[in-house]
């Protein structure tokens, strides 16, 4: 199995190491090597969950040959697009996330969707309105405030290619804002097949793949960290 791999350096102070092609499979690191050693383990945990949901599960357990074919250094711009010190932050865009997505991918990317929003109400549930709401030091939000976020970046993924529902029609309570933008998200995702589309916005591109990319990743990291919060 060939894992052709991406790497970001300086996510929030840490690299990322991304397995192309298996949204939802990555690691970090405090280096870009670091974050490729601890992606090892990554893939084994990322075969084993796609065994646990799918009875017929499409990544072959044999030992995997990881290819890294790139990396990308974040950086940060003004409104002027040139280089500053704070400013937005570009993420990675890889080669890879030009190609277009077929309908295969598009039908396991729907399945890996599914099961990290599974896992997401899973680590929630039981959860009163005082648990959602408990502030944890050091963070920037509550659990309450995680789920707002999850749902408010596929938004934002969304209206990087002009997918997304209006921005007045989106809910402020955390659980109706995260089944409303991921049924557009589904729907969106469901038409793509073979676009070529990329878009450049606000200082870098976007695309279907990266599209599908961060949204698996964003919610399996937030679901890990509200795991951790939970129980530290």
């Amino acid at each position: 199995m060939l894992l052709r791999i991406g790497i970001e350096n300086g996510v929030e102070g840490r690299s990322l190491a991304w397995a192309l092609g298996y949204p939802g499979c990555f690691a970090y690191g405090r280096s870009g090597e670091e974050a490729l050693d601890n992606l090892e383990f990554a893939i084994q945990e990322y075969i084993d969950w796609i065994a646990s949901n799918d009875m017929q599960p499409w990544l072959n357990p044999t030992e995997p040959e990881i290819q890294v074919e790139e990396t990308w250094e974040v950086y940060t711009i003004d409104e002027a697009y040139e280089l500053a010190a704070e400013g937005y932050e570009v993420n990675a865009w890889f080669r890879f996330d030009w190609k277009a997505l077929s309908e295969q991918e598009i039908e396991r990317g729907l399945k890996l969707l599914a099961w990290s929003r599974a896992a997401l109400l899973d680590s929630v549930r039981g959860l009163g309105q005082a648990g959602l709401e408990t502030r944890y030091p050091g963070e920037r939000w509550s659990i309450a405030g995680i789920l707002k976020h999850v749902g408010g970046a596929e938004w934002w993924y969304l209206d990087r290619l002009s997918l997304a529902p209006p921005r007045q029609e989106v809910p402020e309570t955390p659980f109706e804002r995260l089944e409303m933008v991921r049924t557009h998200l589904e729907k969106a995702l469901s038409g793509l097949a073979g676009s070529q589309q990329v878009v450049g916005i606000d200082g870098e591109f976007w695309s279907p793949r990266k599209l599908l990319r961060r949204a698996v990743w964003h919610e399996r990291d937030h679901t890990l960290h509200i795991r951790k919060l939970l129980n530290p």
